[in-house]
Formats: C-alpha cells, sequence, structure tokens
C-alpha cells in the first residue's frame, strides 16, 4: 500500500521510514528509527530526486509507481550517492531504461564503482556547479555541496517552486512521525537535539565546507527545504538555518559545561559531581555523560553545543582510560574547536591521564586547555575540594 504525501501541488515525498533499525551506517545509535526521504515532481515531465535504502525498497517503488500510474519517468535527479539514497537506482534504471540520470561528473564515476554492471552513459545529463536545466514547466538550478559530506553531493534549487533540495543537509536522525513538515512538530524539544546530533556526526568534520554551501544557499529565495532525511522546512527556515551557521563555525550554542567523565569505582565520579554543584553555585550550566555508558556520537553532539569541555579520567594502563580516550578520539576526528577545556585526572601511583588527556585537547584547533586542573590520588582527600572549587573559578573566568 503507497504512503504518499502531498507537499506541493505537484511535489510529493514518496519516501519511507525504517522504524527497526538500531543503528545508521552501524555507528550511530538510534532511537527513533530512521526516513529515507525522495521526492517525485510532476511538472509536466516526470522527475524523481534521489531513491532510497535497500530497507526500504519495497514502499519505496510501490508510491513511484502509484505516482508514475503507467507513465514513463523522465528524469532522475542524484543529489548524494551514499546508498542509503542510491541502493536502489539500480533496480530503478533496471526498470526504467527511459529514464535520464541527472549527475555530476564526480557523481557519475561513484555510481559506475557501485554498479559497474551499469552502463548509463547514453543516458546521463550531466551538471556543473551552478548549471539549470528545465524540467517540464520547471527550471532547477544546482549548487555543489562537496563535502557535505561526501565529495560528489549537490544540491538543487526549483526556481519556481524555491524548493531546495538540500542533499544530507538539513536532516535529522529519526523517522517521520505523523506531519513530513517541521513546523508540525516542536523544534526545541522534539527535533532540534537530534538535528545536532545528525549534523555533528555525520557533517560536522565539514564546517568550512558547510558554510560555504550556506553563503551560496542565501542568494536564493529558498521557500521550502527537501532534506533526504527527517522533516522537510516550509516554515521558519531561519531556525535550522542558523543552526546550521553555528555549527558550522564550530560557535557553541551554550555558554556552558559538558563534563566527559570515566570513572572504575567513583571516585573520579565523584569529584565531577562536586564540580557540577561549584559550577551551579556561580550559575554556569553544566552536564555530566559518562563515557561508559553515553554513546560517543552523544559526546560530540554535546561538544558543538557548549563552549567548555571538562575531561575526567583515571589512568589506565599508564594511559587515559579507555572509554574516555575513545571520547577525545571521537572529538578530533569530528573537528571539534574553539573550546575552552580543562582535566581531571585520577591516578593511584603514578598519575599519567592528566598529562596525557592535555596532549589530545592541545591538537583541537583553536583550544584552549586551562592550567588550573585537579588531580585525585585513588580517592578525593582533604584538598580536593578546595581544588574543585579552583578549578570552577577557572572556568568561571573565561565565560562569556
Amino acid at each position: 500500500m503507497q504512503n504518499i504525501r502531498k507537499l506541493t501541488d505537484n511535489l510529493f515525498w514518496i519516501g519511507a521510514n525504517d522504524r527497526r533499525i538500531e543503528k545508521f551506517e552501524g555507528v550511530y545509535e538510534l532511537e527513533s528509527g530512521m526516513s529515507y526521504n525522495s521526492y517525485f515532481g510532476d511538472f509536466g515531465e516526470t522527475v524523481l530526486m534521489d531513491t532510497a535504502d535497500k530497507a526500504v525498497a519495497k514502499q519505496f517503488f510501490e508510491n513511484l509507481e502509484s505516482c508514475l500510474a503507467g507513465r514513463s519517468l523522465d528524469y532522475v535527479i542524484v543529489h548524494h550517492m551514499e546508498p542509503d539514497h542510491s541502493a536502489t537506482l539500480i533496480d530503478l534504471l533496471h526498470h526504467h531504461t527511459e529514464t535520464k540520470v541527472v549527475c555530476n561528473a564526480k557523481t557519475a564515476q561513484i555510481i559506475s564503482q557501485f554498479f559497474p554492471q551499469l552502463d548509463i552513459s547514453s543516458r546521463t545529463v550531466l551538471v556543473k556547479d551552478g548549471d539549470t536545466i528545465s524540467i517540464g514547466s520547471h527550471e532547477f538550478k544546482f549548487l555543489f555541496a562537496p563535502m557535505v559530506h561526501w565529495p560528489e553531493v549537490m544540491m538543487s534549487f526549483d526556481t519556481k517552486d524555491g524548493t531546495l533540495f538540500s542533499a544530507d543537509a538539513f536532516g535529522s536522525y529519526g523517522a517521520i512521525d505523523g506531519s513530513v513538515f517541521a513546523d508540525g512538530h516542536d523544534f526545541e524539544s522534539e527535533l532540534k537535539d537530534e538535528a545536532r546530533r545528525y549534523y555533528t556526526n555525520i557533517v560536522g568534520k565539514y564546517g568550512m565546507q558547510t558554510v560555504n554551501v550556506l553563503k551560496k544557499a542565501s542568494e536564493l529565495d529558498i521557500k521550502m527545504i527537501c532534506p533526504l532525511h527527517s522533516y522537510m522546512w516550509r516554515k521558519d527556515l531561519d531556525k535550522i538555518i542558523s543552526c546550521y551557521q553555528k555549527w558550522g563555525s564550530y560557535s557553541p550554542e551554550k555558554q556552558g559545561v559538558l563534563i566527559v567523565e570515566g570513572s572504575i569505582y567513583g571516585n573520579t565520579a565523584n569529584a565531577c559531581e562536586v564540580l557540577a554543584t561549584e559550577l551551579d553555585s556561580r550559575g554556569i550550566d553544566s552536564c555530566i555523560y559518562d563515557a561508559s555508558v553515553k554513546p560517543a556520537s552523544e559526546f560530540i553532539a554535546a561538544a558543538f553545543k557548549y563552549s567548555h569541555i571538562v575531561v575526567a579520567a583515571p589512568t589506565y594502563n599508564m594511559n587515559i582510560y579507555s572509554p574516555v580516550e575513545h571520547v577525545l578520539t571521537e572529538l578530533a576526528a569530528h573537528g571539534i574547536k574553539n573550546r575552552t577545556c580543562a582535566v581531571i585526572e585520577n591516578g593511584s601511583w603514578a598519575p599519567q591521564s592528566g598529562k596525557l588527556i592535555r596532549e589530545m585537547l592541545a591538537k583541537l584547533p583553536g583550544t584552549t586547555v586551562l592550567e588550573e586542573g585537579v588531580t585525585i590520588k585513588s580517592a578525593p582527600d582533604k584538598d580536593t575540594p578546595d581544588s574543585v572549587a579552583k578549578l570552577a573559578d577557572a572556568i568561571a573566568a573565561t565565560l562569556v
């Protein structure tokens, strides 16, 4: 049974939800599944904006064939070749031999890599950055968005209706519930956290490229944004665009402290709890994430949100306690920068974690590591509360 949503008089969402998937790309934990968006335009000529993941192939093809109602499919625009959006492309093109493939040269190369048995050279329409093509009564302008987040990514802009097909940009984790439009949900309480976690983990490393494509998009009169995941934006576009401007420039949303905690027997955790209390007494917001419990994607998202990061870990095999070391490795891999950091270390006989944590933090661009820190030897002693209070003072002195 088809499940189609009408977006405008002649544009339709024909995507599908996978509510059983537990990890996106086998890495990022999902609480409410994932949506795979595809769009069908009936503009006198027919056009499909991207295909879908294999997991939702049956629903996707039912939706498409219902829209076509026996007609030919004139065009498919391939904005992004990652398989969650293109795995069904080969089946589509085998079935619809009449369909022309609109893509760029890099996309065509990647199509041949994923589908070496598929020769589309005779029906490929190659476009360059800034090119326009007419599809029926509508005109599409193409904006290349390399490394947001693959090198071949492009967006297209329907100049007649003002719709931006934005590839992975402006998307989110999670299946679509109820309305397909973002304005059918509360952004702050329902959508923002997962949009942040999605951007920071999928695209976050490529902030400069994100800012560049935002500059291109700012020249367009955008009325609606149609991403490849999650809800469509037709109102209050500045809500999501302003978030991307912050995230892309690594500007914190909030003056506050993320406390990254690793603790084996609870003593390092105790110091973190006391620090959170001291920060609160100074009017400073903080959150504590336990590296042994929280997935790394949550740390990445929180690091983009907060201005300050405190890393607390015991020494473990003369190294950093491994769950915390993993978080630090992920922070570096995802390009976090321009933060103020501090360290709490623990070591029963030869504390090493503080030195090693500082070395890892110092490699993050634009990052300041405070000299003030806390050293615990096995368990907090009579001097530890004073050390924690001094660290809270040092953090407070650096807050805007």
